[in-house]
């Protein structure tokens, strides 16, 4: 049985006559084609027929369109794995068995005419089957079934009626004004195998777990209630922000369905104790100038060693965070209540996430070391103050962290994340997402002047303790000097918590005029230790998402990486194999494969390789 037909559904765009004027055609003189800075062009027999100039279009309109086409949904599922054709290379006969999972959003617009912003899309998973033996891979995709997800989709007809608002969206085709659906649990952000169990999770409830072999959704997997059982519901009457935390909390869940207890969608593996480190906040911190952040370990049987948490005296909103030997760490990224923006929001005319805005009212960055195990410190540290790294930054995604103490017990600290400016960050326009028009504006995430200084880049933080646990020194430096617009930081997960050498991330050639920032097209590899710096980028109209790095050997370097490649001008969806030692030379790519064109599928999120055992 194969697949439901391919329902070509983007965000609702405007006509070619109507386009902004960024977007319309220049005249003849001042076309340019879009430049190929790729080391591994793509073979011109993967083009679909019809497609050989593409090229020669004009960037400013391909630019426009090749944006939306990124964000288009796909409303099939797989009914059975299928086997995809490599149309270059071939897989590596040492390459370990295993699956590479990728979850993102696939569903932007129902039949009503309400769209989403891509964070609200219901979460769609990808497999990719990796066969080391008979070196094939077999895909599948499958919507996890959230009870947002079985309450906005009928399958008999396969239509869609958005009935949630969802904290980054608003509705045109549903009830806007008194719709309190805000919390809508689209297990969308990221995906784990652990302790034999696959989920899917998102920023701000239970993940959703996963059937591996099927990709049928299990149901809600908690993780954290059963631990919270015990939770001290402690009342300070002298706190005045503990009195509101007590009236918000009954309204929050029960007025709005919220948990008392948010989990944030990224985790952690220390990879030398094997342990699962997740995190999570209190739903009242969102509206209170406090944060509670719980941290929890588990093992290998995802059974819970420990739990720590942490009073905060700021108003933080947490995406990503650290760890290290002896720390957890969180990067300040400090926000505040928006009076306007709330009343808007709860008219429905604004997205529920327009009740907070970015606080850039420090030049400095608070970065909060927080023990990872108390009892064992020799350090006399008060945790409640944090470190003040000298650059105003808003953290996106951290690759790695890791520390080092010396003879006289001064302890380094170092991470590797990536950041954005304060000034470019804005909630409601992530994306380019524009509920008023319905359509995805691609100058946001484009911004032309000072852009290497505003969109995310990379850095790497260091910090330095004396025996005391009192700060030395803090600074934040470029990492390697890269200055192009990067993200989705990764490393060998085996070097996890330790010292590495080598860091991994998506990001820009800059060869297109009208896109020179986003999405990206490159894989960029960076050499610590020699300060050097190599890429490898896709051919022209070409995207990539977040590499993952797939360990083979002992050395940091030995493996493969693997990234998705979106040909968004044909509209097909390529898995590709790269050589981390050859980044930059000729010979990088190992192996593409083709995903079948009725299941090309939009831009993912995050992903996670799990090795058979």
């Amino acid at each position: 049985m194969r697949a439901n037909p391919c329902h070509i559904l983007p965000t609702d765009f405007p006509s070619p006559i109507k386009l902004p004027r960024f977007h319309r055609i220049p005249s003849p003189a001042k076309i340019k084609i879009p430049r190929v800075a790729s080391i591994s062009t793509p073979d011109s027999t993967s083009h679909a027929p019809g497609h050989t100039a593409l090229e020669t279009v004009d960037d400013s309109v391909a630019s426009f369109w090749d944006y939306q086409f990124l964000f288009v949904s796909q409303r099939s599922e797989t009914a059975e794995a299928e086997t995809l054709r490599v149309i270059d290379g071939a897989i590596p006969s040492d390459f370990p068995s295993g699956t590479y999972y990728l979850t993102g959003p696939g569903l932007f617009a129902d039949d009503h005419g309400s769209t989403v912003h891509p964070l609200d899309g219901h979460g769609y998973l990808r497999a990719f089957r990796i066969d080391g033996v008979s070196r094939e891979v077999k895909f599948m995709a499958r919507y996890v079934k959230t009870e947002a997800q079985a309450e906005e989709h009928d399958p008999e007809t396969n239509s869609w009626r958005f009935t949630h608002r969802g904290p980054f969206s608003v509705l045109k085709g549903g009830k806007r004004l008194g719709n309190v659906k805000v919390m809508k649990n689209v297990a969308n952000t990221s995906v784990l195998r652990w302790g034999g169990k696959l989920l899917c999770l998102w920023e701000g409830g239970d993940p959703y777990e996963i059937e591996p072999g099927t990709l049928d959704t299990t149901g809600r997997f908690d993780m954290i209630d059963g631990c919270d059982s015990l939770m001290d519901n402690r009342s300070n009457c002298g706190d005045p922000w503990d009195i509101a935390a007590g009236l918000l909390k009954p309204i929050l869940h029960g007025v709005f369905k919220m948990p008392p207890k948010r989990l944030l969608s990224h985790y952690k593996i220390d990879a030398k104790s094997h342990r699962l480190i997740t995190t999570s906040c209190n739903a009242e911190d969102m509206l209170l100038p406090r944060s509670n952040f719980t941290f929890y370990e588990y093992d290998e049987n995802f059974k819970l060693l420990q739990r720590q948490e942490f009073n905060i005296p700021d108003h933080l909103m947490i995406h990503d965070w650290a760890f290290t030997d002896t720390h957890y760490i969180l990067f300040a990224n400090r926000i505040k209540l928006d009076v306007i923006g709330s009343m808007a929001a709860v008219c429905g005319l604004f997205p529920m996430i327009s009740a907070l805005s970015v606080n850039p009212s420090k030049s400095t960055s608070p970065i909060y070391l927080l023990p990872r195990f108390p009892g064992k410190s020799s350090s006399n540290r008060n945790w409640r103050v944090p470190v003040e790294a000298p650059s105003s930054m808003w953290l996106l995604h951290v690759g790695n962290a890791y520390e080092a103490k010396d003879v006289n017990g001064n302890l380094q600290i170092q991470i590797h994340a990536s950041i954005c400016s304060y000034q470019w960050f804005n909630f409601k326009k992530l994306f380019g997402y524009d509920w008023q028009n319905n359509k995805l504006d691609p100058s946001i995430m484009n911004v032309k002047e000072g852009g290497d200084e505003l969109l995310p880049r990379l850095v790497q933080v260091y910090i330095n303790l004396d025996a005391d646990g009192t700060c030395q020194k803090s600074s934040v430096e470029p990492l390697n000097q890269w200055s192009k617009t990067t993200d989705f930081p990764v490393i060998n997960p085996d070097f996890s918590g330790n010292k590495n050498k080598y860091v991994y991330a998506a990001s820009s050639s800059g060869s297109r005029q009208t896109l020179p920032h986003f999405p990206f097209d490159t894989v960029v590899k960076l050499d610590l230790s020699d300060k050097s710096i190599h890429t490898w980028t896709v051919g022209a109209r070409r995207f990539i998402g977040e590499p993952i790095f797939v360990s083979n050997g002992r050395e940091e370097d030995d493996g493969y990486l693997l990234v998705v490649e979106y040909a968004v001008a044909i509209q097909r969806c390529y898995l590709v194999i790269l050589n981390p030692k050859r980044i930059g030379k000729a010979d990088a790519l190992v192996a593409r494969l083709e995903v079948p064109k009725h299941l090309n599928f939009p831009l993912g999120f995050h992903g996670f390789w799990a090795k058979d055992i």
